[in-house]
């Protein structure tokens, strides 16, 4: 598989995955639907969801469109694919600000390993996010 084929390729299973993932992760009972949470959050976690869907149809039909202008569709795909990695950066480094957390108690738990008598946990939300980025940065590093 030659780079240009493979750099489009790893960014549709990423815009894909941000597309996807959250209708099956975001419209559930831990989050649109999670009794506990304030109608307004809920509201605000719908319409993320969803705009985040459409974006990333967006996304895939400006890598498979045919026609001139292919390199500046794929830069712009690219963009539009750092931004909700960006956004969770951003929401990350900046939540002691507005008491954000990771997880909540009823949500999904972070994976738990055990190392030299520790126990480490990592949020699988961060641990997507960083490997996205890494495989963003490789396709656009090829292209």
């Amino acid at each position: 598989m030659h780079a240009p084929l493979l750099s489009r390729a790893i960014l549709t299973a990423l815009a894909a995955g941000q597309g996807v993932v959250p209708l099956f992760i975001d419209l559930n009972r831990t989050h649109a639907t999670n009794p506990l949470w304030p109608g307004h959050s809920r509201f605000h976690v719908v319409w993320q969801t969803f705009t985040q869907t459409m974006a990333s149809a967006v996304i895939v039909a400006l890598l498979w469109w045919s026609g001139s202008g292919a390199g500046s569709r794929f830069d712009l795909a690219a963009l539009l694919t750092a931004v909700p990695l960006a956004g969770f950066l951003t929401a990350l480094f900046a939540r002691r600000l507005y008491a954000g957390a990771l997880h909540d108690p009823n949500g999904i738990a972070p994976a738990r390993i055990r190392t030299r008598g520790r126990i480490i946990e990592i949020d699988m939300n961060l641990a997507l996010v960083v490997m996205a980025v890494v495989l963003l940065g490789f396709a656009v590093l090829i292209f």
